[in-house]
């Protein structure tokens, strides 16, 4: 299988293979597994203090005729804490009392990673990496397309690029004007309290620039609404298929699709 390289100024040049990475199958369920499992690992474990309610004077006197005990007296057979002279308290350490400890607090150690086998991981970054040369998959996405070049591979020179001005001119020469416009304008603010957090803003995702060697492009498209820019050797489901929907727009660089067949990547 062979692809179109797009040069800088959006006309056509010579011819690449692709690898066998972009005939595997698509499996949507795989890509959705793998995009939980990868988002897993942002979860905090939480937990209560194992002693929460516990550290008190409080205690059960059941035995009859004995000190403190509140048997015949008209209260409840419960844990009091003590007080001087003999007496008895308040009611603490069961959980229906006040300022008494949770019947089943949520505890750190509970397992909320995701597992998932390393060669599934593979297969479904794989499979999302097909799903990138799909062209009504990446319209279902919602982007918007303006050539018909499948996938979209450009040269290496865009790596090389530094300017935020000129990385957004050779975007739109490549056809990809009209979805980082969709991104632009559906930007917007985060509801309720959210927007008072860092960012404060939603912005939809847009193209995926995918280099084999970082040497510029990174800080000249970070500031562009919706532009990613990822290594393929640290690719991951999350950016081929953000929210575990495969099909985004996605632009290779031929350095790139040379390392990911030199290399074997993700095999």
């Amino acid at each position: 299988m062979e692809a179109i390289i797009l040069e800088t100024n959006g006309k056509e040049g010579r011819k690449v293979h692709l690898p066998i990475q972009f005939q595997t199958e698509f499996r949507e369920d795989l890509i959705r597994r793998a995009f939980l499992s990868e988002r897993s690992y942002l979860l905090q474990p939480k937990g209560a203090y194992p002693r929460a309610g516990l550290e008190n004077t409080a205690e059960y006197y059941g035995r009859r005729h004995s000190w403190r005990q509140t048997i015949n007296t008209g209260k409840s057979r419960v844990p009091r804490e003590k007080i001087p002279k003999g007496r008895s308290g308040r009611v603490l350490r069961v959980p229906h009392a006040t300022k008494g400890r949770r019947a089943h607090p949520p505890k750190p150690q509970k397992r909320i990673i995701e597992r998932i086998n390393l060669k599934e991981k593979n297969f479904a970054i794989r499979s999302a990496i097909a799903a990138t040369m799909n062209k009504l998959l990446i319209e279902a996405r919602g982007h918007l397309l303006n050539g018909s070049y499948m996938p979209f591979i450009a040269d290496n020179s865009l790596e090389g690029v530094k300017k935020a001005k000129e990385a957004k001119s050779i975007l739109q020469k490549m056809g990809a004007e009209k979805d980082m416009e969709r991104a632009y304008e559906r930007r917007k603010m985060r509801s309720g309290r959210a927007r008072l957090r860092k960012g404060g803003y939603i912005t939809p995702k847009s193209v995926l620039i995918v280099v084999g060697e970082d040497k510029g492009i990174w800080k000249a498209a970070r500031n562009l609404a919706g532009v990613d820019v990822c290594q393929v050797d640290k690719l991951k489901v999350e950016m081929l298929a953000p929210g575990g929907n495969a099909g985004r727009f996605t632009i290779w660089t031929e350095s790139a699709i040379h390392k990911l067949e030199k290399e074997q990547l993700f095999m």
